[in-house]
């Protein structure tokens, strides 16, 4: 068992047998094996916002803090799951949900397609029998939906704002780095604070 697993187990045992709270705890210890059931759990965590009354200021500190669950771990959990709850609600909702669920990794790709608006309601039905039955890899996934629907967007440029700030927090580790260095001249050391300080005078223009 992992440290995660065990620590997971450890917070489990501590609450009422059956309660939602634990369910949701005993679902993650079987993520890779159960997607579908914590994608269920955790979009029902988030719908009703359970967080609050466990004592967590928002969904992505008790899926971190609780679950050991990455924000964006869960955000795409929730999404795949709402994708295939919309799409297939038989499957999703039936006795052997798990066994018959594509793998987590493909329906993912397939839920960013469609938020991305390259995916529609007939896309799905012409990819659905593969997926349902053969289910691809993400990669061959990725490329089917670029060989039938095109390529995906190119993200858009970061704001200019974005761009600065991302210039001054290389700057600040650099000067950072170069002051701890003892093999740094002090006059080099002094220049990369300048540079520093100055980019971050310009986020604040």
């Amino acid at each position: 068992m992992t440290a995660t697993a065990e620590k997971l187990a450890a917070r489990a045992e501590d609450l009422p047998e059956g309660s939602f709270r634990r369910k949701v705890l005993e679902g993650t210890q079987r993520f890779k094996s159960a997607w579908v059931e914590l994608g269920r759990l955790l979009a029902e965590v988030k719908r009703k916002e359970l967080w609050r009354e466990w004592g967590y200021p928002s969904f992505e500190r008790y899926c971190s803090k609780e679950l050991f669950i990455r924000s964006a771990t869960a955000d795409k959990l929730t999404a795949s799951f709402a994708f295939l709850e919309r799409h297939e609600p038989r499957l999703v909702h039936a006795p052997d949900a798990e066994a018959k669920a594509p793998p987590f990794e493909v329906i993912e790709v397939l839920s960013r397609a469609e938020a991305a608006g390259r995916l529609s309601d007939s896309g799905w039905r012409e990819l659905r029998d593969e997926v349902l039955e053969r289910p691809p890899t993400p990669a061959a996934m990725n490329r089917k939906l670029a060989e039938k629907f095109g390529p995906p967007p190119a993200p858009p440029a970061p704001q200019k704002g974005e761009r600065l700030a991302r210039l001054a927090g290389a700057a600040r580790r650099l000067a950072d780095a170069c002051e701890e260095e003892g093999a740094v001249p002090r006059g080099m050391a002094q220049r990369a604070a300048d540079l520093a300080r100055d980019l971050e005078a310009l986020l604040e223009k």
